[in-house]
């Protein structure tokens, strides 16, 4: 660790827990520096009066304790214009955590700025994608801030070092906190991820005690679930008819999700760090979301439009899942698929059962589905001849090759 350069203040991400209580305290004694704290409440599903009372309890100004809710903003400027884009890293993880981590690096830019902090820091461990997504939005933001990173840097080998460390600093332990923890877990308005421990081995199967946020698909109502979803421009705005703020429309499918078991993910994915892990997703409204908007998207985007997206969401979700959210491509991308939502307006109805969900009807005023167009009854607006021409012309180039070839073979 270089100390050429003193640190004088710097802004935590400050969760309350084990962790990031310890990471404080060697903030203090190895910096010699005055931390700020920041917690987000990201819909996270807990109780953070208490990260106010421990960061004071550990010498924290409470001028310089911050606390917010951002739980509105994340969905509104995070989660839904990842939805308008239907991302999804690897074809099947909707980035719950990945999303996340901007809006968090962002605040805790702004809040350096408004207490004269000279550095940030995190708890991410340097083994996993969280490093590089907090830092790369750290520097987009303010390109010479100081980054501190305790994982890379303090000489801590093992939960029995943490542990010794906070007795030593009388840093309250949670009973269950003394030994490690069965697996670990991140979550936020949008889901829960698990991973480590019980779950490292890809070939066992995820115990039930992991899930949190979803019932047990087999013991979800044996009757579906009817459920409405309203759009505007490509953002959901109403469930049942009810219009609803971001927040609080991904709260209700939440529990909609929850109570029918949707939403689940095992899945093995690539680090942008470059390791395999093996993690456990439980996303119940995000899903039901994207089945609806996907829904939505096929009465009312043309089919080049709807084709280019599909083409263009891989490479937008591995800059979301590799931390670029703060990256011109990532804006640029954004700014096709905002323009692509202009008409992206209507009801779909959703059916949900059993650990599924998909679309049994949709509608829009700008619908581009002609029934008299499809229609296989008489006097449709269609000239079945006209298929002939358009045929042949698609397969003037097929019929040149196989001519070529047959000539030269024979």
């Amino acid at each position: 660790m270089s100390k050429a350069k003193p640190v004088k203040r710097v802004v935590l991400a400050y969760s309350g827990g084990l962790d990031t209580s310890i990471i404080l305290k060697w903030l203090q004694t190895t910096y010699g520096c005055e931390v700020v704290t920041f917690t987000a409440d990201l819909g996270q599903g807990e109780e953070l009066e208490p990260a106010r009372e421990k960061a004071i309890l550990l010498g924290i100004k409470p001028e310089h304790i911050f606390i917010e809710d951002l739980r509105e903003e994340f969905v509104r400027d995070y989660v839904f214009p990842m939805i308008r884009a239907n991302a999804q890293y690897e074809g099947l993880y909707l980035l719950g955590t990945s999303i996340a981590r901007p809006l968090i690096a962002k605040r805790q830019i702004e809040i350096a700025r408004k207490v004269g902090a000279d550095a940030v820091c995190h708890g991410a461990t340097g083994k996993g994608n969280d490093q590089v997504r907090f830092e790369l939005g750290y520097y987009a933001l303010e390109p010479d801030i100081r980054v501190i990173a305790p994982w890379r840097e303090w000489e801590f080998q093992s939960r029995t070092d943490l542990i010794a460390f906070a007795e030593q600093h009388q840093i309250p332990i949670a009973r269950d906190k003394r030994g490690e923890a069965p697996f670990s877990t991140d979550a936020n308005l949008l889901h829960t991820s698990s991973e480590g421990k019980v779950l490292e081995d890809p070939n066992e199967e995820t115990p039930g005690y992991v899930y949190s946020r979803t019932v047990n698909p087999e013991d979800a109502p044996d009757a579906p679930l009817y459920v409405t979803i309203d759009f505007e421009k490509g953002d959901a705005i109403a469930v049942d008819g009810v219009r609803m703020s971001p927040a609080t429309l991904l709260e209700k499918l939440n529990d909609i999700g929850r109570d029918y078991g949707v939403g689940r993910l095992d899945l093995v994915e690539n680090r942008f760090v470059g390791i395999k892990s093996r993690g456990m997703y439980e996303t119940p409204g995000g899903t039901i979301l994207l089945a609806a908007h996907r829904g939505m998207e096929s009465l009312t985007l043309d089919r080049g439009a709807a084709h280019l997206k599909d083409e263009l969401m891989p490479r937008y979700a591995e800059l979301i899942y590799n931390g670029f959210w703060f990256s011109p491509e990532r804006e640029m991308l954004q700014a096709l698929i905002d323009r692509s939502q202009q008409f992206v307006t209507g009801q779909v109805r959703m059916k949900v059962y059993k650990g599924c969900a998909w679309v049994v009807g949709r509608q829009s005023p700008y619908s581009l589905y002609d029934q008299s167009l499809v229609t296989f009854e008489e006097g449709g607006a269609y000239d079945q001849r006209d298929a002939e021409g358009f045929i042949k012309l698609n397969a003037l180039r097929l019929r040149t090759l196989a001519t070529r070839n047959r000539r030269i073979s024979g």
